[in-house]
């Protein structure tokens, strides 16, 4: 069974494939309104979400498929205290494909373990955002030829920013990327993003200080400050506003320069910027939507497995990462894999020691 779970798992040539499907949708929508005719997704978003939620379902419907699910788990029977994996174990025997959006860091890895049908991660906690690297990655493509040999700075917050994590992780794919890591310090980048930085050679350089690396950037990924990944509202208030791109910052870049955001934007990026030709943040969520009609007609319509492998059954958490989806559900194994050297939860990716 294939899943999207963390886009470091997808090769390059799979990549270039949904990328090439994503580029003839957009050129020629029409040819694919009954790719997905008859098929059924289920979006569980259990945390707020618009354009994630909406992009899946408009992608859905563009390919002649219908959606369910639930944008508030209060109106579901986790409010009764069911399990993740009675759920996705209910829900996959509706469905042809679920897509999940969870507050819990490794959730929708726990749910590819029981599920009967391809599970995509829609963002789990401050962890991963595959779908929006596909975004991000065809708006480069889309609108600079490539992603190969670019200079990409990322701003804001690097610490719980997973649309960063995802992007940086599959940028591990493509040649002579350099980064630019731009934050304060309490929002760098967590200690297994930088040893897979380390591990795969990619080059990097932290700074504190956006303009003075501006000249040097194809593409300003800006990212905001996440109010709802901080456990003490003071740290937010230290951190909020520290980076806010205005029209007189971009005097000094590139012509071509992207400058992409995940959205939503609070003050990171000025209004006034909107109108400048190098802001495509708003194509790069339209682009995004194709992305996922690419990758929804692929998982979508693969044959359900009847059986799901045995799981062996945990009996405390092996983690201590208080975000990760192994703290509420137990049950789930005690699975380890090596990052940088270093035994990490085959889950959230937090180091064990």
């Amino acid at each position: 069974m294939r899943h999207l779970i963390d886009f470091g798992d997808l090769p390059r040539a799979e990549w270039d494939a949904l990328y090439q499907r994503a580029s003839q949708i957009m050129d020629a929508p029409e040819r694919f309104t009954g790719v997905c005719q008859g098929k059924v997704a289920a979006n569980l978003f259990y945390e707020p979400s618009t354009r994630t939620n909406f992009s899946f379902q408009t992608a859905m419907l563009r390919l002649g498929g219908s959606v369910f699910g639930f944008a508030d788990p209060n109106s579901s029977s986790v409010a009764k205290g069911e399990t993740l994996k009675d759920t996705i174990k209910m829900v996959s025997g509706y469905a042809d494909v679920i897509v999940m959006r969870t507050p819990w860091e490794g959730a929708a890895k726990a749910a590819s373990l029981y599920s009967h049908v391809p599970v995509v991660n829609a963002g789990d906690g401050g962890h991963m955002h595959p779908t929006q690297t596909m975004a991000d990655l065809t708006t480069m493509t889309r609108l600079l030829g490539k992603v190969d040999g670019l200079s990409i700075g990322l701003c804001g917050d690097l610490k719980n920013g997973r649309t960063v994590h995802s992007l940086i992780k599959a940028l591990e794919k493509f040649r002579n990327v350099r980064f630019f890591l731009i934050s304060p310090r309490e929002l760098a980048v967590p200690d297994y993003i930088r040893a897979f930085l380390l591990e795969h050679d990619m080059p990097f350089t932290e700074v504190t200080g956006l303009e003075a690396v501006i000249p040097q950037l194809d593409v300003l990924y800006m990212t905001r400050v996440q109010r709802e990944r901080f456990v003490d509202p003071l740290e937010y208030e230290r951190c909020k506003g520290i980076y806010i791109l205005t029209r007189r910052k971009l005097e000094r870049a590139k012509e071509h320069m992207l400058v992409m955001h995940p959205l939503p934007r609070v003050d990171e990026i000025a209004v006034d910027v909107d109108d400048d030709p190098r802001a495509v943040y708003f194509q790069q969520a339209r682009y995004g939507m194709f992305a996922r009609m690419a990758l929804l007609s692929d998982l979508a319509n693969q044959p359900r497995l009847e059986r799901t492998p045995a799981v062996e059954i945990g009996t405390k958490p092996v983690c201590r990462n208080p975000r990760c989806i192994t703290q509420s559900q137990p049950y789930l194994p005690p699975l380890v894999r090596k990052n940088g050297g270093q035994d990490c939860c085959a889950f959230c990716d937090s180091a064990l020691r």
